[in-house]
Parts: structure tokens; sequence; C-alpha cells
């Protein structure tokens, strides 16, 4: 660590009283989900090639993250939790998820686990991994609504907003989020807003929540559509939800390769008024690294910097809106070093430091805002138009 580094860090331990400390939750068993090597997230060995690749869900990228906050420059803002190994109860699952998807589960575990849909492999273990996961972000939000802590941040894996009520998709086989966000919801809060930067669409708890206007849910995703059967919500600004939940699923499909300042832009022109306008007693901040320049996964380009930006500007809703609270939950990101830097600016905004812990190793990627700054606008237009808790933006 450099001279100014050293300083910058120490600067930021003076205002840590301030900031507050980001409680993590955290379990070991959690690596025991297995995920195998092929061709990417395939699992096919095509018998022509030397080396195959771990499977992009691996525990390496989560050991990473669990050592950048253990020994990074982050470390005095960080106190660990010892998460519940009890698994969620049978009626906390059904409270997201329907009986019939859970057997299918229980099934596929007693038979020695099965490739669940394409690149989710549920292997020995993976369902014990899966429940732990989920009981680790009850016991987040638990630990909020109880009142010993305003900042969370559940650790998990595997991630979990691509489970829908009934199915498995994207690596994801129980929604750790939506499971969370129903408790919360039964524990007495009124309103949950869910802000999802992971770089695909949070389609299983858009899909969890679409009838409800208890929940918003905000997805700030690549334009990548549908991707089959496991996933056939296209997460286009015009799945918006329905009954009485129409309007309170706000999508967000950004240009590939978007970057800072256009997730910056969106942040302030889409999420932030959408949020004022809603009123949450409780935030449930959805992170994954995979938005950034280097991720196997995504195309979106953003760098330390700016998922430090989305922090604070989560951080600064929450204190205005939820006296502070904040879930954090952990869901996607790829790259095994750069997705625990990217995870590490993403605390530091939510936390509110003052400056910069850690320098971007990778540095400085190039980007176009023009085509975001656009995007932003066409959605935001049609948001206003269509979508009546927030027509009165147009006042």
């Amino acid at each position: 660590m450099s001279e100014h580094e050293q300083e910058q860090r120490q600067q930021s331990v003076e205002v840590a009283t301030s900031s507050g400390e980001m409680n993590v939750f955290w379990e070991e068993g959690m690596l025991d989900h297995e995920t195998g090597d092929g061709v990417f997230d395939s699992g096919i060995d095509p018998g022509f090639l030397d080396v195959l690749e771990k499977h992009p869900e691996n525990s390496d990228r989560i050991r990473n993250m669990v050592s950048i906050l253990k020994r990074g420059p982050i470390s005095p803002f960080i106190s660990w939790q010892h998460a519940s190994s009890t698994p969620p109860t049978l009626s906390q699952l059904l409270s997201f998820h329907t009986q019939e998807y859970i057997n299918s589960l229980l099934e596929a575990d007693k038979n020695g686990g099965k490739m669940i849909c394409s690149g989710t492999f549920l292997n020995i273990g993976s369902l014990k991994a899966a429940l732990l996961a989920a009981g680790t972000t009850l016991s987040a939000i638990k630990y909020i609504l109880d009142g010993h802590g305003k900042i969370c941040y559940a650790l998990v894996r595997p991630p979990g907003h691509h489970a829908q009520p009934t199915q498995a998709d994207g690596y994801c086989f129980l929604n750790n989020a939506g499971i969370a966000v129903q408790y919360a919801l039964d524990s007495g809060c009124k309103r949950v807003a869910v802000i999802d930067i992971d770089v695909h669409y949070g389609n299983g708890t858009a899909e969890g929540f679409y009838h409800s206007d208890k929940v918003l849910t905000v997805s700030l995703h690549m334009n990548h559509g549908s991707w089959g059967p496991s996933h056939p919500q296209s997460g286009s600004i015009n799945e918006l939800g329905e009954g009485a939940g129409f309007g309170y699923n706000l999508n967000v499909p950004l240009p590939n390769g978007t970057g800072d300042k256009g997730y910056k832009y969106a942040m302030t022109e889409l999420v932030a008024p959408a949020v004022r306008n809603f009123d949450p007693d409780m935030m449930v901040f959805v992170v994954g690294q995979d938005s950034s320049a280097f991720d196997p996964n995504g195309r979106q380009c953003l760098t330390m910097e700016g998922y430090r930006d989305i922090g604070k500007i989560i951080r600064n809703l929450a204190d205005d809106h939820s006296d502070g609270r904040i879930l954090v939950v952990q869901e996607g990101g790829y790259h095994i070093t750069y997705s625990a830097y990217c995870l590490h600016a993403t605390l530091e905004g939510v936390l509110n430091l003052s400056h910069p812990l850690l320098s971007d190793p990778i540095a400085y990627y190039p980007e176009d805002d023009s085509f975001a700054v656009k995007a932003v606008d066409s959605i935001k237009n049609h948001h206003i138009q269509v979508v009546p808790f927030l027509r009165e933006l147009n006042n």
C-alpha cells in the first residue's frame, strides 16, 4: 500500500463512527456447492481441449470476496456476524417458492443431482449450500429488523435472483433476496425497494412480486432479452408488473458497454426518483460484479469508481427513506480477482466513506456515455407516461 493510500485509509477510519459499520453474514458451508468444469458454464468436455475451465459460478470468486473484506483496507469497517446454520423453514421457502418446485429440488438432491437448466447444476452438496445461502440472507434481514444494525451484507452463494417461484434459472436455485423481502413484509415492513445491479435481469425477484404494490423492483441490466424456457422474461421496459403491481417493476435495459457515467446517470434519473416516490421503509441492494469491465459474463464496463458511486447513491436513498436500513445481497461476479475489488468499492460507497480505500488495479476502461444517456432518457419518458405513481415526476 502506498503512503497516499495509507493516509486515505487513516482518514476514512476516522470517519467510521459517522459512516457506520458493515455487518457481514457469511458461512463457509456455501463453498461446498461444486459446479464442475467444462467449456465455460456448459459442463461439456468436447474431448479435444487440454485445459477445461471452471464453471464461472465457482467457490474461488467467493473466497476472494471473503478475503478482501478480511484483509483489505475496508476490514476496520467490517463486523463479521455468524449466520445461523439452520436452514430456512419450509414455510419461509414457501413464502416465495411453490411446494411443487421445492419438492423437485429435494428429489433431484435425493437422486444425486442433475443439470436443472442450461448452466445450472445441482450436484451433491448444492441444495445444502442453497439452503444455507437463503438462511444466511434471512439472518441478515432479521439482524436489521431486530434493531441490531442498519447495514448488513449477505455474502452468499449460490446466487438467487434468477430463481423464480416455480423454477431454477441462471445458476440460481432459491431466491435469497426474495425470501428475505417477503420476511420483511411479514414482519411489518410496508414497502420494500429492491435495486438490482447484476448484469442480468433479476427476473426471479421480479416474478415473485409482479402483482404486488408493496415491493418496488428495479433492475439495471444489459439488454440481453430472454434466454430460453428457464428465463422467459425479457427484462424490457414493458414488463411493468400486473394488477396491483402494475408500475412497481421497473426495468432499465442498458446498452452494452454503458460504463460508469451511464450507470450513474441511470441511477440519478431513473432509480432515485422512483425510490423517492415509493418511499420504502427497507432497501434491498442486490449486487453483482458481473457488470464490470472485465467480467466474462457481462459487457457493461463498470469500474470500481462506478460501483462506488452506485453504493453512495443507495446509501443516500436509504438515509432519506428507510432510516439508513440496507440489506445488501450478493449475486453474480465472475472475474476471480476484479469482482472482489469491485465488491470492495461497492461497500465503500454504501458506507459513504469520504475517500477511496483501494485503487483500481486494472485502471480506467474507455467509455462513451452518449448511448446510455439516450436510452435512459427514453426509458424515463416511457415510465412517466405509463406508470401511475411516477407521473407526478412530470409536474
